[in-house]
């Protein structure tokens, strides 16, 4: 089981996180003997790309990129490449991974943002956010997403969330129109479209919880850049009650309607975190030297429709074939 995630309750519980897993495993046609030739040729990429100074190549950390692109050697190469330069021009959201900074500590104690010990009925973790909480006059835009980089690095570690993806439920009672100055326009657009491009995490649902007004149309704007598929998994609710008919009400904390205190909760995530402490440390150590090999959405459908016409489709086919 999943480290910091509470074990599923009884059998069928636990049979039907199997189930699921299973399924997504046969959609992406994920076995054994894939995994191992992917890995290999996947690591033998990274150890002869110049521009690649520093990344893990354990399993773990590959297989999340792997099986975010269906085990498609191609796209895998340039979500790795974007990954790197997202932190590479983002660097200073993730200099110093350390959740037991006094800034991070307290963000984290206010519920700002969290990862639920509850699992939904589709297996996904849920992650908690409560934007209002984020004091402007304290932090700054690097404190913002420097916890976000803690959140989502640190789910990932885990297989079951590598597979099944994530649930967002974020609460915005509290964001004024001050939260618009945060970022500036060009690296807010960025970290939209970069960060839908080059994070391998699987964004199942995003549920809004008390929009403000007057800060709509951020929303809209924000909305307006993500990819289509993404666009149609968010959900804006006006109530707990409606929260409560799309999110399994044992996976939100009290505050927002579930069972579990949300103080009890973050203590939860504090002792994941402390397992995973050694490994977020270590990824501060990503450097990516250059960002040549990144191609332009049109030089990536070209390359597809040229491997398609030879039978690849852009993925690992041709290992079978070897």
């Amino acid at each position: 089981m999943t480290i910091g995630v509470q074990s599923p309750e009884n059998s069928a519980e636990e049979n039907n996180l199997a189930d699921k897993l299973k399924f997504v495993q046969t959609q992406i046609g994920e076995d054994e003997k894939l995994k191992e030739q992917c890995l290999f040729q996947l690591r033998e990429w990274i150890s002869q790309n110049r521009d690649i100074e520093y990344i893990p190549t354990d399993d773990n950390f590959l297989l999340r990129f792997l099986r975010s692109k269906k085990y498609s050697l191609f796209l895998t190469q340039q979500m790795i490449l974007k990954y790197m330069n997202l932190r590479r021009k983002f660097g200073h959201y993730a200099p110093d991974m350390d959740y037991q900074k006094p800034e991070a500590e307290e963000l984290i104690n206010s519920g700002f943002i969290f990862a639920s010990p509850f699992r939904d009925a589709e297996g996904r973790r849920v992650i908690i956010y409560n934007i209002g909480k984020f004091d402007l006059r304290k932090f700054t835009n690097a404190d913002f997403g420097k916890l976000f980089t803690i959140t989502y690095e640190a789910v990932m570690e885990d297989e079951e969330t590598q597979l099944l993806g994530v649930n967002h439920v974020a609460d915005l009672a509290g964001m004024g129109a001050a939260f618009s100055t945060l970022f500036t326009i060009t690296d807010f657009s960025r970290l939209i479209t970069w960060g839908e491009q080059s994070y391998p995490m699987g964004h199942k649902q995003i549920n809004l919880l008390n929009v403000p007004a007057a800060l709509r149309y951020i929303y809209d704007y924000a909305v307006s850049m993500m990819s289509k598929k993404l666009m149609q998994r968010f959900k804006i609710h006006t109530s707990k009650p409606s929260l409560l008919e799309n999110v399994d009400k044992r996976c939100l904390p009290q505050e927002m309607g579930g069972i579990m205190p949300m103080s009890e909760m973050i203590e939860l995530w504090k002792e994941e975190l402390e397992l995973k402490r050694d490994r977020l440390l270590s990824l501060e150590k990503i450097h990516l030297l250059s960002d040549q090999g990144i191609l332009s959405r049109k030089n990536i459908a070209e390359h597809l429709r040229n491997a398609d016409s030879q039978g690849l489709c852009g993925s690992f086919r041709k290992l079978e074939v070897d």
